[in-house]
């Protein structure tokens, strides 16, 4: 399974997050590879998340590719950067595509984790 999928998967198994209590959308992730193109559906109705593979139109749209993708659900690319060099577009209320970028990991998040990891190996 791809950290992309891992991504959505985690997500879809949150069934609120307070950061959007305030928050009403829907915002579709188009996720290029190739010739392919993966669909995710976040729908959100004040921090209540559910998230599905269905197509179909949403308020936001924000189209990625496969390897931009990947690494911001590994945290090691920022939204907000990729929006600015044109590796992600966003279709929609920029603002929300903004506000959902905080669902990715950050940089700080995953070296927390790893840190917090026990040390494999005997040495």
């Amino acid at each position: 399974m791809s950290a992309t999928s891992a991504f959505f998967e985690r997500l879809a198994a949150t069934d609120h997050d307070p950061r959007f209590d305030k928050v009403r959308g829907s915002v579709r992730f188009d996720i290029r590879d190739g010739d392919q193109v993966q669909r995710w559906l976040l729908a959100i109705d004040h921090g209540r998340l559910r998230v599905t593979r269905d197509d179909g139109p949403a308020g936001t749209v924000i189209r990625v590719s496969a390897q931009v993708a990947e690494s911001m659900a590994l945290g090691q690319m920022n939204g907000l950067a990729a929006i600015t060099r044109g590796e992600i577009l966003v279709d929609g209320d920029l603002a929300l595509a903004l506000r959902v970028g905080r669902l990715f990991p950050s940089q700080t998040e995953v070296r927390r984790g790893a840190a917090a990891e026990p040390a494999s190996g005997t040495g």
